[in-house]
């Protein structure tokens, strides 16, 4: 009866509009109450705290940081017309722009969303200018958003990393193929979209300036190349990578607004002056909201560790008989289901404690786990009911949700099936940990 209550209680809430952070937070304190683990409460703030002290969690806010940085610097801007010049006079051009652009800022921002916000921003208006369906640049952009969090860096995978006491660097490197792997498949599509629907593009598309589009992207170019090489090759730690993006952001967006004509070295720091304050507030917005989700989910991580619930899931695994395979398939369908209804960050923190160690016990790499269930979660943001870069995207275009969520179903398709490839063959996530030393 105990437990019911608390089911309703916190279906009510979230029916109501109350936020899903305080939700959970009530909700795991309740479960103390049902659980008869109330003499438990008294610790709970220094456990709480305790588990959210990870040096790893320091690397989150700096990259958010980044990412604002870059946005609002112009470094977006660039990278699209460097993408239009190694891709654009493909037939169906500008939707191999918009993912060739996904995976240029999947390799700076690590945010599915605000990848979306900035693509649908520039590109989804212009798609249509040119002759695409707003429907269908939409689908894109919601589509190629999902590279964000698995093309390093990614600030989901930082958090599997500090949950699971995981290598970030090993994480960041196993979603280099996978994102590739992905990006191919949507390029796949686009190009077979383009000759069904005869999108524009081509030979005579107009291209932007040769040298002066070159000049402007190699100072974006270095971003990504800090953090793979130097996360990667143990150069440096995720968290060093962040700073050094920062700093390589700040530097950038200053040499751009330098660039701008009539420009002077004062009105360039006036102007990153400026980018920098709306970003920090951004970004200090942004840390804030994932940390009390962050908080309230690690009141509800110690009830399971004290109820000992990883080991009773562990017990059912065995006693089912189920191979480490057909689990790992099991709990793919679970965290597929879970994303598309609940936030992928307080999804992320509730389950993989619960769910991942019994994959682990059965032989699955750790390192493997943690790309697959953060593709599958960020896979969440794409599909109804909730799908956050679904609502942004439509928001954004103007395009009617369940319209843009029908438009989004081929390319939901192709992740799917790209997920599931994943799982079955390991080895295209570890190569590139296991090339670098960073997994055995």
């Amino acid at each position: 009866m105990a437990w019911l209550l608390v089911i309703l209680i916190t279906a009510a809430s979230l029916a109501g509009g109350v936020a899903i952070a305080y939700v959970t937070g009530a909700a795991a304190v309740l479960s103390f109450i049902a659980a008869d683990q109330t003499r438990h409460l008294a610790i709970l703030p220094q456990r709480v705290l305790s588990q959210l002290d990870v040096f790893t969690f320091l690397a989150m806010p700096l990259f958010i940081l980044a990412g604002e940085l870059m946005t609002r610097g112009g470094i977006t801007r660039a990278l699209i017309d460097l993408a239009m010049l190694i891709v654009g006079r493909l037939k169906g051009g500008l939707g191999h722009v918009n993912v060739a652009t996904a995976i240029f800022l999947s390799s700076m921002s690590g945010s599915a969303v605000a990848d979306a916000a900035a693509i649908t921003s520039a590109l989804v208006p212009e798609m249509e200018r040119r002759g695409y369906k707003r429907e269908y640049s939409s689908a894109l952009t919601v589509a190629s958003s999902v590279l964000g969090p698995l093309i390093p860096p990614s600030i989901v995978m930082i958090f599997y990393g500090a949950l699971m006491n995981v290598s970030v660097a090993a994480l960041f490197a196993g979603g280099v193929l996978p994102g590739l792997l992905l990006a191919g498949g949507l390029f796949a599509y686009n190009g077979w979209a383009a000759r069904r629907y005869d999108h524009p593009g081509g030979r005579g598309a107009e291209m932007p300036p040769l040298l002066p589009t070159m000049f402007r992207s190699m100072p974006a170019l270095t971003v990504p190349a800090i953090l793979l090489a130097g996360i990667i090759f143990g150069v440096v730690t995720p968290t060093e990578a962040a700073t050094l993006a920062v700093i390589a952001a700040l530097a950038i967006g200053f040499v751009y607004s330098w660039l701008e004509p009539g420009a002077t070295p004062a009105s360039a720091i006036a102007s990153l002056g400026r980018h920098l304050n709306g970003a920090l507030e951004r970004a200090a917005m942004l840390t804030g909201a994932i940390f009390v989700i962050l908080f309230a989910a690690a009141i509800f991580g110690y009830l399971v560790a004290i109820e000992g619930l990883p080991d009773v899931v562990l017990h059912l695994v065995e006693t089912a008989g189920l191979s480490g395979l057909e689990y790992m398939l099991l709990i793919t369908v679970v965290f597929l289901l879970v994303g598309m209804v609940m936030d992928n960050t307080m999804a992320l923190v509730l389950l993989v404690p619960l769910l991942v160690p019994a994959a682990i016990a059965g032989g699955a790499d750790p390192v493997h786990v943690g790309v697959v269930t953060c593709l599958n979660l960020t896979i969440g943001l794409i599909s109804p009911p909730v799908g956050g870069s679904l609502m942004v995207v439509s928001a954004m275009s103007g395009v009617p949700y369940l319209k843009l969520a029908r438009a989004v179903l081929p390319f939901f398709a192709i992740e799917i099936a790209v997920l599931l490839v994943l799982v079955i063959f390991p080895e295209i996530t570890l190569y590139l940990p296991r090339q670098a030393g960073l997994v055995p």
